[in-house]
């Protein structure tokens, strides 16, 4: 990515349906365009739309010659009402040996947690491959697993070649490598498609996947800071205005209320669920909250 004269822009969710998603996303969505059961908000997936300005209509890939390459982050937001598949995803050199750009590094951030809310996180002690393809044969797949309980406010860690899954009764803000390349491992019975001979491939026993402590900073919380993503939360008052220099590429994601994201000759209205891209060498921003607000700042490194 490279200097940029392309102002800050949002973008138009894209909601993905999923098998074990939701129809009703209030109070993020009050409407999501289908009858069916939505799983994810993709913010900044490629076939994301530009909602106004100058860029109004393109799509996120369709910008990426003037954006100097694709966008490198996908952001999400998860609403799930039944288990996720158990997954794991390839690493940089995994994936470029299949013929893909990059592997799938990702992390979690809390928005919303029932009471008794887990996430699957790696593999217990002393499990091995062969005890992973057999435990997905007799159904007892779970039980290798490290499920971690979480609540608002918890950041995940997920770096590739982990297992994983994510339970019910969670809304999540996902900030990814820009890649889907999931294996589907095991699925508690549903009648869809597993990858289990490329999964098993790129499996790591060890990883580093946990929760990560956050850090409070000069006027903001860093929620994680790894290879390819830093995730950091700001908290407005009302009328407030902050200065923030982003040397990008990234975005903000509006989590509560309501912010203005100002560049010289660009205003660009930032409600939650929704997120504008700060293409990389804007350099600074002016973010003005009209009341409270709370916004994520997702900005992969300088390449």
């Amino acid at each position: 990515m490279t200097t940029t004269e392309i102002a800050p822009f949002r973008l138009t969710p894209k909601f993905s349906e999923r098998v074990w998603g939701r129809k009703d996303l209030k109070p993020w969505y009050e409407e999501t365009g289908t009858t069916e059961l939505v799983g994810e908000a993709w913010l900044t997936g490629p076939q994301c739309v530009v909602e106004e300005g100058e860029l109004e209509g393109k799509t996120l890939a369709s910008l990426s010659t003037e954006l100097g390459g694709e966008f490198p982050l996908l952001i999400k937001l998860l609403f799930p009402n039944e288990k996720l598949s158990v997954q794991v995803h390839p690493d940089d050199a995994q994936a470029q040996a299949i013929g893909q750009s990059r592997g799938k590094t990702e992390c979690w951030y809390v928005l919303e947690a029932e009471p008794g809310a887990t996430v699957a996180l790696g593999l217990k002690e002393g499990v091995t491959i062969d005890k992973i393809a057999a435990a997905v044969a007799d159904g007892t797949m779970e039980s290798l697993m490290e499920w971690v309980p979480v609540q608002v406010g918890d950041m995940l860690y997920v770096d590739a070649g982990t297992v994983h899954a994510i339970g019910p009764g969670l809304v999540l803000l996902e900030t990814q490598q820009t890649s889907d390349i999931t294996y589907r491992l095991y699925d508690y019975g549903r009648p869809r498609e597993l990858h289990l001979e490329q999964g098993l491939k790129v499996i790591k026993t060890k990883t580093a996947a946990g929760k990560v402590a956050p850090k409070q900073m000069d006027g903001f919380t860093r929620l994680i800071e790894q290879k390819y993503f830093t995730v950091d939360r700001y908290d407005l008052e009302e009328m407030e205005e902050r200065h923030l220099t982003v040397e990008g590429p990234g975005c903000l994601v509006g989590l509560k209320g309501s912010v203005w994201v100002i560049t010289p000759g660009s205003e660009v209205e930032l409600e939650p669920g929704k997120a504008v891209v700060i293409p990389a060498g804007t350099g600074e921003i002016v973010v003005e909250a009209e009341e409270g607000a709370t916004f994520a700042l997702c900005v992969a490194p300088v390449s």
